[in-house]
């Protein structure tokens, strides 16, 4: 397969890369700065998109098969207006521009897996959420809707589309699990607000192998949840961590220190959860390699 990558440089995006690359399938990288990914990875064949500004060129899907879309503005951040607006647009905006690219084609790829978040759910407390369940409310909710209003566009164009609304990617280079790692590694981790919030988390080879399972299976449409069918609560997840650890895991981080790191807005998003399965991706035929968080985390850091 020769496969097309968006957010190629980011950490999601480099991890799919090298494993598209060792079962050896080609793969067009999009990025800001081709020169610095290729040094990076010089397997990969670069093209520089700015992706809220055009769209992507032509030329760089030549004889593509698949297309992995995984652009988007980090959404850890202060929200301010001007955080909003590119962390929208980076999504919206950008998945509009490429799609735009892709119906011009003479020659389409066959498939585009675009990226979204289970933050589309909201805070919805114990509720139990999967595919079917209707959007939350609040800013992540409405960027999830748009980004994926805006991959829907493809269809029209007659070409298979996967959205996936993927949750905490467990990997100890970065992510949640990279930025607690090394305060539980001295101790000094525990639950976060109470610890009762539901955490839908996903082992990053589970997240790689729901990408390409969503390239390869023409089955596979719509969308599908990208986390473990074992949902924790944050509680639960830091005790897990302690024990991959072998680290005590009880000194509480009150909310107010993410508010105070993150803003209120953002800090309160990240006080919250979503207990969510994957119903569609395990009955569209995907087997878990990493369904217990126990033995997800022991993997990652133990």
């Amino acid at each position: 397969m020769r496969a097309l990558v968006t957010g190629a440089s980011g950490r999601i995006g480099k991890a799919l890369c090298d494993e598209l690359l060792r079962r050896g399938d080609e793969v067009v990288g999009l990025t800001r700065s081709p020169e610095k990914a290729r040094a990076a990875r010089p397997q990969v064949t670069w093209h520089a998109w700015e992706p809220t500004l055009e769209r992507p060129a032509e030329a760089a899907f030549e004889g593509v098969d698949g297309v992995v879309n995984l652009v988007g503005e980090r959404i850890d951040q202060r929200w301010t207006d001007d955080a909003k607006r590119k962390i929208m647009d980076s999504r919206k905006v950008a998945t509009h521009n490429l799609v735009g690219t892709i119906e011009g084609l003479a020659a389409k790829p066959k498939v585009l897996v675009s990226q979204s978040a289970v933050g589309y759910y909201g805070d919805r407390g114990d509720e139990i959420l999967d595919e079917s369940s209707a959007p939350g409310e609040g800013f992540d909710c409405e960027v999830c809707v748009e980004w994926e209003k805006a991959a829907h566009e493809v269809e029209a164009a007659g070409v298979r589309l996967a959205i996936i609304r993927t949750g905490q990617v467990m990997d100890a280079g970065g992510g949640l699990l990279g930025e607690l790692l090394l305060p539980f590694k001295l101790g000094l981790g525990g639950p976060l607000a109470g610890g009762r919030q539901w955490l839908p988390w996903i082992h990053l080879a589970d997240e790689l192998g729901v990408l390409m399972w969503a390239l390869d299976t023409e089955s596979v449409s719509g969308v599908v949840n990208g986390t473990a069918p074992n949902p924790v609560t944050n509680k639960e997840w830091s005790k897990a961590l302690g024990r991959a650890l072998g680290r005590p895991a009880v000194l509480p981080i009150p909310g107010l220190a993410v508010e105070v790191k993150f803003g209120r807005e953002f800090g309160k998003v990240a006080q919250g959860g979503q207990r969510v399965l994957p119903k569609r991706t395990e009955e569209l035929g995907y087997g878990f390699k990493f369904p217990e968080i126990d033995g997800a985390l022991r993997d990652l850091v133990g």
